[in-house]
């Protein structure tokens, strides 16, 4: 989709799509590059289909095809068994500027770095290990065990920020275009009007998501430890169960009266029509 979308001219070779190299499995493609001297980190015993970026890695194929299978302790490359991480855990503070995480324990760091320095720390603790089944576009279902330590805490961070800096409307409505957003990534469309056009939405909605949070590591999971941020729409004096002269507790009858009216009504109607038969 992508080199559709950058240079239409192009013509895509995929060997693995081509009926002449008969490649119909995972055991010819290996027997293949053996004969061609491909060096590839495959083998017969190890055939693991696995995809890698910075940003994580995917294993498929082999014993994963059967969803009953549990994954193996030795399936994992950047990241540890739960079984075989630290019984102390470990936290790590990050700084985000409108919504981009700039900082890693106070010290300003490039975005490469960063997903790195978490990478191999979220690693060490088991976190971002996934086991999913997914649906593909194509219309059949594949199971897959994913690693995205790094990942797995900059979104969890960043949701927290979000969550202290959003307005209710506007975070409500960025979950729902996150769904679409994802889909699009999912299928291959990056490169579409749509997507640019979400973006233009995300980028509204972050200019106000800057601040710290503080996440701890421990056996797999990511936990919020602390969030602040100049931009906080939490007020102590409103959410205190103390009340104070911003907020009467009288106030919210007559609200809870005009919101329920519907419901109120529609109860009624019901009850009438029941007892006139």
């Amino acid at each position: 989709m992508s080199y559709m979308a950058l240079d239409p001219s192009l013509k895509i070779v995929a060997p693995w799509k081509d009926p002449k190299f008969k490649l119909t499995s995972r055991e010819a493609a290996v027997d293949y590059a053996k004969k061609h001297k491909i060096p590839i980190e495959q083998t017969k015993k190890k055939i693991y289909s696995r995809d890698r970026n910075l940003w994580h890695i995917s294993h498929e194929g082999a014993d994963l095809e059967d969803p009953a299978n549990e994954p193996k302790e030795d399936l994992f490359v950047i990241s540890r068994p739960i079984s075989k991480t630290p019984d102390k855990p470990d936290y790590v503070t990050i700084g985000f500027h409108e919504g981009v995480p700039v900082k890693l324990d106070g010290r300003l760091t490039s975005g490469v770095k960063l997903v790195e320095a978490l990478n191999q720390i979220g690693g060490k603790h088991g976190i971002g290990q996934v086991d999913l089944v997914e649906n593909r576009l194509v219309g059949m279902k594949s199971r897959g065990v994913y690693e995205t330590p790094g990942g797995t805490i900059l979104v969890a961070a960043h949701a927290a920020l979000e969550s202290l800096t959003l307005d209710r409307e506007t975070m409500h409505y960025k979950q729902q275009i996150a769904l679409k957003y994802a889909e699009l990534v999912y299928y291959g469309l990056w490169f579409c009007q749509l997507r640019e056009a979400l973006d233009a939405f995300v980028d509204v909605t972050q200019r106000n998501v800057t601040g710290e949070v503080r996440m701890k590591l421990f056996k797999g999971r990511c936990t919020l430890a602390g969030v602040k941020s100049t931009y906080s729409l939490y007020r102590t004096d409103l959410a205190s169960f103390k009340m104070g002269a911003e907020y009467d507790a009288t106030d919210a009858t007559g609200f809870i009266r005009l919101y329920g009216l519907p419901i109120k009504v529609a109860a009624a109607v019901k009850k009438k029509s029941k007892e006139g038969r």
